[in-house]
């Protein structure tokens, strides 16, 4: 199947491309982070979502309908790769600089208070 035969198979999940840009990036993130042994605080975890969704929106861009590259699909393009980095970003910042956010032993409130 060839690649935008693909973007088709998952437009028939029925979401908005913004939000399967946000799915996705979650689930190469974590997965990555899952697979590499990393926290979501190490950058590995978000370059993988940076290269994904780069390589995505390049091919986009490049497998198009159009025969040369157009100002309007830089434009989308960029709009897709800053949506789709949000969450990422968010995840490794937090991660990295409020750790506990992530962890059990976040404190709580002792039971007798």
């Amino acid at each position: 199947m060839d690649w935008l035969g693909l973007k088709g198979v998952a437009a028939t999940l029925l979401l908005e491309k913004d939000a399967l840009h946000v799915y996705a990036a979650f689930v190469i993130q974590v997965g990555t982070a899952v697979i590499a042994r990393k926290s979501l605080g190490n950058w590995l975890p978000w370059l993988a979502v940076l290269g994904f969704a780069t390589l995505n929106e390049s091919l986009d861009v490049l497998l198009g309908e159009e025969a040369s590259v157009k100002p309007w699909q830089m434009r989308g393009a960029a709009h897709d790769l800053v949506n789709t980095m949000i969450l990422p970003t968010a995840l490794l910042v937090l991660s990295r600089f409020r750790p506990g956010l992530f962890s059990a032993g976040v404190r709580t409130r002792h039971p007798d208070c």
